[in-house]
């Protein structure tokens, strides 16, 4: 072999394994987590209603559930129904934040947003995570998880408030890395929040969240 066809071989095979390196990196890696508990999640559901109405913590899952016949989380709101964990006590305005947990979605939830970055200049929100026919998207698209019904998948967002980027990973696979919405300030929340044409009855379940830092 000569010279020039064995520097293209290293060439190659240094590049292939950098591929792999960067495919098999972790969204936390670089990242700090934050100490969350109890009192770092606020609940808000149909307000005429008590939490375990909607709302049930049991061997680490939060499951959340509402109907688009349920009223507001406030007397005074005009927003759609909801049961959704606010996450309190690390509302940013600044540096880079990461949301992880992991997802469960009954069949039949359909135009429901189950995770969001709250906060923007020209929209409520930085990102939301939707179903719509049992594929997850960003707003209405793109997809980042086709077959998301019935089945645990893990979701991690990264929220760069400087670089006013925001990145999506489902299962640790980058699928989803877009533009931000400014904002003066944001947080995550995490449930069910009814969209336009939002089936009847909507449900999510989440276990293992983490809220994290980058150091």
């Amino acid at each position: 072999m000569g010279n020039s066809a064995l520097l293209f071989s290293i060439l190659c095979l240094g590049f292939s394994q950098l591929i792999c390196m960067q495919a098999n990196a972790q969204p936390t890696n670089g990242f700090t987590d934050v100490p969350l508990s109890q009192s770092n999640f606020e609940l808000q559901k149909p307000y005429d209603l008590s939490p375990s109405d909607r709302y049930s913590f049991n061997n680490g899952v939060h499951r959340f559930w509402v109907y688009s016949t349920d009223k507001p989380h406030t007397p005074s709101s005009q927003t759609r129904p909801r049961c959704e964990i606010r996450i309190r006590g690390y509302d940013y305005s600044s540096g880079v934040w990461q949301f992880e947990g992991e997802a469960y979605i009954p069949s039949g939830t359909t135009a429901t947003s189950v995770m969001q970055v709250f906060g923007g200049s020209f929209r409520a929100t930085t990102v939301m995570l939707r179903v719509y026919q049992g594929s997850l998207t960003v707003y209405r698209s793109p997809v980042v998880l086709s077959n998301a019904y019935n089945r645990w998948f893990k979701v991690n967002v990264i929220h760069n408030v400087g670089a006013s980027n925001v990145k999506v990973y489902i299962d640790d696979v980058l699928r989803y890395d877009g533009s931000g919405a400014g904002g003066n300030y944001h947080y995550f929340k995490f449930g069910v929040y009814a969209e336009e044409g939002a089936s009847n009855y909507m449900e999510s379940r989440w276990r293992r969240i983490r809220v994290l830092r980058r150091n």
